[in-house]
């Protein structure tokens, strides 16, 4: 099985929808991928209630997704999980690269970076449907890679 970890700040909304999105797809599609989502710095999420986004929870639901039974709280990224993880994605690349810089210097130019911003869903732009979409093109990308007719 694969790893894939996914970055964000905090650990509560973005990486979190990531990962339980794409678990969800790669379920689906009967991927051998399992994702993973943790904070570069969840000590900045003072403000976050509960162990969950609110608007994950319903945006999952919404997408006919699994909520999860007990969320778990946010995790902040350890060294280790680098290493382990065959792919690492992290949602904003202005806001996490200089953070990796800072905390994970050998890492930040590993990382794929996405750039999704860190704000509440509005009709002009909503982050979680951006993720969802690249999600969903990253399991395609992934499928195709594995698939018997890809390696012939």
């Amino acid at each position: 099985m694969n790893t894939l970890l996914f970055l964000c700040t905090g650990n509560y909304y973005r990486s979190r929808f990531a990962e339980l999105v794409f678990n969800a797809l790669a379920a689906q599609r009967r991927l051998h991928w399992q994702a993973e989502s943790r904070g570069l710095a969840i000590e900045r999420g003072v403000n976050n209630v509960g162990p969950i986004s609110r608007t994950v929870l319903e945006t999952l639901t919404s997408l006919g997704i699994d909520r999860p039974v007990a969320p778990r709280y946010p995790l902040p990224v350890q060294e280790h999980e680098f290493t382990t993880a065959a792919l690492i994605i992290a949602l904003q690349e202005a806001e996490h690269r200089p953070l990796l810089h800072e905390r994970y210097p050998a890492w930040a130019d590993k990382v794929i970076y996405w750039h999704v911003r860190d704000i509440r869903p509005s009709p002009a732009y909503n982050p979680l449907q951006e993720i969802a979409q690249e999600v969903q093109r990253l399991i395609s990308r992934l499928a195709q890679s594995t698939s018997p007719a890809a390696k012939t």
